[in-house]
């Protein structure tokens, strides 16, 4: 199993070109099974993630060609073979469900695995079923499959109120509603750029959406779409990640693509912390001032809020901050899974519940550590570029789902990291 080897070796300087969004790429990528004609998304991120929806794309009889190194998709459904995404592959990955609701408006039928997923709480589908239920689905669960049927004439619009914000439900339902007869309102509509990313995509493809980017979005069915050329959106949780490693370790780097409307809350707590952003054409620029960051509070919510996707990554920052901090969690329960390990390297993290509280120290060591998930994981690298001696993160692979060239776009700034390779003595 891999293994990154970290040297903490002072401040970092250059530019990190920042890739398309994974989730906004994988809830992309369905919209293929909308329509016979060709959709092909360009700035695609390269990742295993994306090889998994591609593999279940192609399980359903969708053709899906990566072009110019694997940053333009170009994906075409004009002869669907299956409907029925197996277990094998959607348990790799929970935004695998996102096939659910095309198939379902298209050709009115549909059989998916239930998700499996990550190590991160509960995380139910019951609010895409719900939605899909709503707009005259029929649905039954069994052997772990969700069969579902459209009534005659297909989908019907409807009003759909979510509980709580859910981004997976929301695109499902936006993608689902997008053929459905008459007019869907979905509240209480999650907000996200990948949300309104989308949007954009099937706007191009024809659809008649409007409201995306707000709680509320409306959707004019239409009869058929049509294929389309669509960018992938910038990757804000790369983005975010990216901009932490000068503000731990010191030093300028631009990060290219960044705009500071995907990161708004974000940048604010670093302007808490001591951290300047500048925004220019070409992206965000991120300097660290003299001194250490000033410790601050920061508590997770649904976009525009703080992302959960770089708590983890601020977490990093707060260790060697000046005073002492407070994160609150409030999307995923176990998302502090990392702090242990952070704790390895001389952090002092309290963990009670959904809290933490991080009083800063002046120094972290590197140490061996242990990635527990995808954020985690590019948390403890980060650590380490900022920590005295060396760190070695184990279980990378984790890494690999939602990072593209990690090692290759911190070296250019500066950074002592190595990928070690390593060759299993036996079959795990």
């Amino acid at each position: 199993m891999d293994t990154i080897l970290v040297r903490g070796n002072g401040p970092l300087n250059g530019e990190i070109e920042i890739a398309g969004a994974k989730n906004a790429c994988l809830t992309l990528m369905p919209a293929t099974l909308l329509t016979d004609e060709p959709l092909t998304l360009t700035n695609a991120p390269r990742l295993s993630d994306i090889r998994t929806m591609t593999e279940l794309l192609r399980s359903l009889g969708a053709e899906v060609a990566d072009l110019q190194d694997g940053r333009v998709l170009a994906l075409s459904s004009h002869a669907l073979s299956s409907h029925r995404a197996d277990y094998d592959i959607v348990r790799k990955m929970r935004a695998s469900i996102l096939v659910l609701g095309p198939m379902l408006a298209r050709d009115g039928q549909a059989i998916v695995s239930l998700p499996g997923g990550c190590a991160i709480g509960a995380r139910p589908v019951d609010l895409h079923l719900r939605a899909l239920e709503s707009m005259g689905a029929e649905l039954d669960l069994r052997d772990g499959y969700v069969h579902a049927k459209a009534p005659l004439g297909g989908l019907r619009g409807a009003v759909i109120e979510f509980p709580l914000v859910s981004v997976g439900a929301t695109e499902n339902a936006l993608l689902a509603a997008t053929l459905a007869r008459g007019t869907t309102v979905l509240k209480n509509a999650a907000r996200e750029p990948e949300i309104v990313d989308l949007a954009r995509c099937l706007r191009r493809m024809g659809a008649q959406i409007e409201g995306e980017g707000t709680g509320t979005i409306t959707i004019q069915g239409v009869d058929r779409l049509s294929g389309a050329t669509h960018p992938v959106v910038t990757d804000r949780i790369e983005l975010g990640t990216y901009m932490l490693a000068p503000a731990i370790c010191g030093g300028e780097v631009t990060c290219l693509g960044g705009q500071i409307e995907l990161v708004e809350a974000f940048c604010e707590k670093l302007d808490e912390a001591g951290i300047s952003v500048t925004e220019s054409e070409r992206g965000l620029t991120v300097t660290r001032r003299n001194g250490r960051v000033n410790a601050v509070n920061v508590v997770t919510e649904p976009f525009p809020g703080f992302p959960t996707d770089l708590q983890a990554q601020m977490m990093a920052l707060l260790c060697t901050a000046e005073g002492t901090s407070e994160l609150e969690e409030t999307i995923f329960e176990n998302r502090f899974m990392h702090a242990p390990e952070l704790a390895r390297m001389g952090a002092q993290i309290e963990v009670h519940g959904g809290h933490a509280r991080v009083t800063g120290v002046e120094k972290l060591r590197g140490a061996p550590v242990m990635a527990t998930d995808l954020r985690a994981s590019v948390s403890l690298i980060l650590a380490g570029l900022a920590a005295e001696g060396e760190t070695i993160v184990s279980r990378v692979y984790h890494l690999d789902r939602g990072y593209e060239k990690v090692v290759r776009k911190l070296r250019g700034v500066g950074a002592d990291i190595e990928r070690i390779k390593e060759r299993p003595a036996h079959a795990e």
